[in-house]
């Protein structure tokens, strides 16, 4: 080796030598800090051996080689038995490996030493975490809990691992009330009384922190809430009640207001109260469509109200849930109301144009009102996105055949038979409108043919 190889190797020797003292005098001088407990004297390092086994310990978990840290920490548990910090790095380093019964076991053995080291008691945690036993994770973190408060988060987590939902909720409110809610919380909870059975105790916590606290609207709205959807409308209606009582500003208390004004026929308080329910999107859904399904019916006998019912469905256009606009137009189809129907299925259809079902809505009410080019016009779009629907041809042919177009209705309408499959009333219309295009083209020969067999589709279908 040159000299200047030798020299190199020697300057790596000193640096590296500088980096291992550099290392353990920042793991002695953290080691409270990073314990959260005063290490005894007899930590410190006692002998040369000592003191290399354990830095040689340290160099090789930084490069992944755990099976060679724990033989260096074997010799210097040896040299100090009882040395807890020793035995909590044993414990990560078969935790490393996977080797979960002696990482349990080297946690176990440091926490024993010193039970009020939440490090050790986190160790443990660790593995119970990893290995899914999480009975045994609930044990170790109520004793953590007592050393830091923070671990209560990690408990309801467990609490929902092992199905203890009861408890989970407890805590949840616990929490809630003294520290403040949080997101993560707030999906738990949700969770939990997804399930009919566990709103029973969230019921009476709510009941509770309502007669603590009469005028913190948010309870009220949690248990209206909680009413609505578990069908107790009378208990919803007698909670939405003293909320009026004790808050009358709230949009809440509007829901009772809004049932008086009804009541009392009082459309343009009706409409006020309808508007501020409709706007709070906190309110459950299920309350604002009922809440615009007794105005629809309202208005049946007052009729100077129609405008503010289209008003109030600019609320519920990002609703992914009910098409509202679209199940109003259902409502007034089926009264034969023509002009109110078509009037929100457009609402509908500015919204969602590609919709199916409300297109084909659309285009038979426009069929009713023998509006044939704006059959025509939402035909050819629909064509356009679905090219397999047969619907879509038959109101475009129908459309043609009333416009006189015999040759565009028939070349659209001999298209879109050949997408017809087990539908026996609209492969008779289709037929119908053939020979209505065939008829218009002169071709009487074709005509007959396909009236004929309507005709006979029809006889086999009765």
């Amino acid at each position: 080796m040159s000299r200047f190889n030798r020299d190199m190797d020697a300057k790596h020797k000193i640096n590296m030598k500088k980096t291992i003292v550099f290392f353990l005098t920042l793991f002695i001088l953290n080691s409270n800090s990073l314990f959260a407990q005063p290490e005894p004297d007899d930590v410190a390092l006692v002998s040369d051996d000592f003191q290399s086994a354990f830095f040689e310990s340290l160099k090789q978990k930084a490069i992944e080689n755990y099976d060679k840290a724990l033989e260096s920490l074997e010799k210097c548990l040896k040299l100090e038995p009882n040395n807890a910090v020793i035995l909590h790095e044993m414990g990560k380093n078969y935790l490393f490996l996977k080797d979960f019964k002696n990482a349990y076991d080297s946690f176990e053995k440091a926490a024993t030493i010193d039970p009020k080291n939440k490090w050790f008691l986190h160790g443990m945690y660790d593995v119970c975490y990893q290995t899914q036993d999480f009975n045994q994770a609930i044990v170790i973190v109520e004793k953590l809990i007592k050393i830091d408060a923070g671990y209560k988060e990690d408990l309801i987590s467990l609490y929902m691992k092992s199905l203890q939902f009861d408890k989970a909720l407890v805590l949840i409110n616990d929490l809630n009330e003294n520290v403040g809610k949080s997101e993560k919380r707030d999906l738990y909870k949700a969770q939990i009384l997804s399930d009919p059975k566990n709103q029973k105790s969230e019921i009476d916590n709510l009941l509770d922190l309502i007669k603590k606290n009469p005028k913190e609207e948010a309870n009220y709205n949690a248990l209206i809430n909680l009413y609505t959807k578990s069908g107790q409308d009378n208990e919803a209606q007698a909670i939405t009640k003293k909320l009026e009582i004790e808050i009358p500003n709230s949009d809440w208390s509007q829901v009772s207001l809004f049932k008086t004004y009804l009541t009392n026929n009082d459309g343009s308080k009706a409409v006020v109260a309808m508007n501020k329910i409709l706007a709070n999107n906190k309110i459950d859904s299920k309350i604002r469509h009922r809440i615009l399904n007794e105005f629809l019916v309202f208005i049946q006998k007052n009729p100077q109200y129609n405008s503010d019912l289209e008003k109030a469905i600019a609320y519920f256009k990002d609703d992914k849930t009910v098409k509202v606009a679209k199940e109003i137009g259902k409502f007034y189809q089926a009264k034969k109301e023509w002009d109110k129907a078509i009037l929100f299925y457009e609402m509908e259809d500015k919204n969602n144009p590609a919709e199916i079902e409300n297109s084909l809505l659309l285009l038979e009410s426009y069929t009713q009102k023998l509006q044939f080019e704006l059959i025509l016009k939402k035909a050819n779009n629909m064509m356009e996105l679905y090219p397999l629907q047969p619907q879509f041809y038959y109101y475009a042919g129908l459309a043609n055949n009333q416009l006189k177009k015999f040759k565009n209705a028939k070349d659209v309408l001999e298209t879109g038979i050949d997408y017809v499959v087990d539908n026996k009333d609209l492969e008779i219309n289709f037929n119908i409108q053939l020979g209505e295009a065939f008829n218009g083209l002169g071709d009487l020969k074709k005509k007959d043919f396909y009236f004929l067999k309507a005709e006979k589709l029809l006889k086999q279908k009765n």
